[in-house]
């Protein structure tokens, strides 16, 4: 692994921040690199709240479709409210119909069958509405792309409002609305909101326009702190804000549902504890049964409900675990068998596998072979579908568009996309995927790089750099969890392989004169060999507190070991 050292930031920045701040250099270093260059940026960043939300009217189509929503809401009209099948999509839906029928609608939520329908918009659904006497549907997490789609709607006289955050394609879908941030004519100031993000948007635009006060919705964003986790978007800007005051609304007032999910704490303190607790078992109801299963749990009204549902959810995420470790030693198979351990991209395809649990393994193959990969399975009769991901720094979704001519369809971003090709059109697809990427995948992006911010001797671990990394939380994209790196460490003969495959490394160091800091390596166990007692050390690594019966202590998170 490469270790991508960040340049010090300007001197006369840290200085300043030191004097302002009355904080140390490295605190001062990890918040210029953060572009936190003033007095009032800390401020903005430790402090966030409520008021730093923009106004939801800067986003494009916004007054339309406020002004229909109230229009519903008047006439006590039904809707439809539609969302994708993920985390996302899900918390969407869920949020959305809580608030509606706060507000006297009479909501009918609506996931699309992983299935028989796909992701996005799907004509059934709309259909389903039409045939329910529903003539007013608001999609979320999905439709930016969904032309057709929308025009079926418009012909049964639908009216349509689409919350997503997806890329756009060349031409909109005619629908009522389309608020959608990354709109190229959109001049809403913060591109990167996830699709729960939009919806809350939306809400809190029809609240402005009642004159009511935003603070009656932040109830509301729990939904919208665990959205933003599992779909991995930047944590910065109004995005940390609404996880900041979304984990706060989580651990003080956790609704039945959601607290169902927390299995192994009473609350979700940070957002790991939500992208690998809560959010795997929201995502297994729509992999391995129905997505609506999920939004039934969130939207559970008593404790008792949400822990009979929350059970159920517990067993597809378990079913969802079995099928992914099977199919990915499958997929892991296939590429030594074929041969293609020296492509540019993994493609692979077997049409048993679960399409439920293809975009995981596509992951889980890159733990492997870090190149962007894409996994098929048969979707039906002549039909095949793929979920691609995507290494640091290359853009999957912009290689895809390049092999269009092989495409019935795709959609996503960056480094997370889906695609749909005819299956006599597999080979052609994956020789034109493969030839791309090797023509636009860079040096730097095949190899495995690991940012580090700082170095830190051991003696400037203390209780209050642990209290200000704390405040520095929620960590996500674009505002990591601090990796520091500390020279000259040497083994106290403490260390030991663990675990039930012996695969992690525990160990005790020290740096010169300081107290020995205990540490755990989760993977590294490869690294063993390095630690002799005696041998210097460089070490890449977080802070964290370990809690064991009841004591409390410092340790290190071991990223790499040289």
């Amino acid at each position: 692994m490469h270790w991508n050292i960040k340049d010090t930031p300007n001197k006369e920045t840290i200085t300043h921040l030191i004097d302002c701040l009355g904080i140390d250099a490295v605190v001062a270093q990890l918040l210029a690199q953060r572009n936190i260059t003033s007095f009032e940026s800390a401020k903005a960043f430790f402090r966030p709240h409520i008021g730093q939300l923009h106004d939801p009217f800067l986003m494009q189509d916004m007054e339309t479709a406020v002004s229909r929503l109230q229009q519903a809401i008047d006439q006590k009209e039904t809707v439809m409210v539609y969302g994708d099948y993920d985390v996302d999509g899900t918390t969407s839906v869920s949020l959305l119909t809580h608030f509606l029928r706060s507000q006297g609608l009479s909501v009918t939520p609506y996931i699309p069958d992983r299935y028989a329908e796909g992701y996005g918009l799907s004509k059934k659904g709309i259909y389903t509405a039409k045939a329910a006497n529903i003539s007013f549907m608001i999609a979320l997490d999905c439709g930016v792309k969904a032309i057709e789609q929308v025009a079926y709607a418009n012909s049964l006289g639908i009216d349509l409002i689409i919350c997503d955050h997806h890329t756009p394609g060349d031409v909109l879908p005619n629908a009522l609305a389309v608020l959608d941030p990354k709109r190229s004519d959109c001049a809403y100031p913060f591109k990167e909101l996830c699709g729960c993000g939009v919806g809350f948007k939306l809400m809190q635009a029809l609240l402005q326009q009642q004159g009511k006060d935003v603070n009656d919705i932040i109830a509301y964003l729990d939904f919208v702190a665990v959205a933003i986790a599992a779909d991995i978007v930047p944590m910065v800007g109004e995005n940390r804000t609404l996880a900041f005051l979304g984990l706060q609304q989580l651990n003080a007032h956790p609704r039945p549902g959601l607290k169902a999910l927390m299995r192994d704490k009473p609350t979700a303190q940070i957002i790991s504890d939500v992208v690998f607790g809560m959010a795997p078992r929201i995502n297994a109801a729509g992999r391995m049964k129905h997505g609506l299963d999920a939004v039934e749990l969130l939207l559970s009204a008593t404790d008792e409900e949400a822990q009979t549902l929350a059970q159920e959810v517990e067993m597809y995420n378990t079913s969802r675990r079995e099928v992914e470790q099977k199919i990915t030693k499958e997929a892991l198979t296939q590429i030594t068998g074929n041969q293609d351990e020296n492509n540019a991209a993994n493609v692979v395809y077997a049409p048993h596998w679960h399409k439920g649990v293809i975009g995981i393994v596509a992951s889980r193959l890159i733990e492997s072979y870090y190149r962007p990969t894409l996994v098929f399975t048969r979707s039906k009769e002549g039909i095949l579908t793929a979920s691609a991901r995507s290494v640091r720094g290359f853009d999957v979704y912009t290689a895809i568009d390049a092999c269009r001519r092989h495409i019935i369809q795709f959609g996503g971003h960056k480094y997370a996309a889906g695609v749909t090709i005819k299956e006599e059109n597999y080979q052609a697809f994956k020789l034109a995927f493969e030839t791309q990427v090797a023509q636009t995948l860079t040096g730097t992006q095949k190899a495995q790089t690991l940012d580090v911010d700082v170095a830190l001797p051991f003696t400037a671990i203390t209780p209050k750099l642990l209290r200000i990394l704390k405040q520095m939380e929620p960590f996500g994209p674009e505002n990591s969890n601090p990796i520091f790196y500390t020279d000259g460490v040497l083994d106290s003969g403490y260390a030991k392989l663990v675990g039930q495959d012996k695969s992690h490394i525990k160990a005790r160091f020290v740096q010169g004169d300081s107290s020995p800091i205990d540490a755990i390596g989760f993977g590294l166990g490869n690294k063993m060999g390095l630690l002799k007692k005696g041998t210097p050390l460089r070490i890449v690594y977080v802070l964290e507190e370990n809690e064991w019966q009841g004591n409390v202590s410092v340790q290190l998170r071991l990223k790499d070991i040289e």
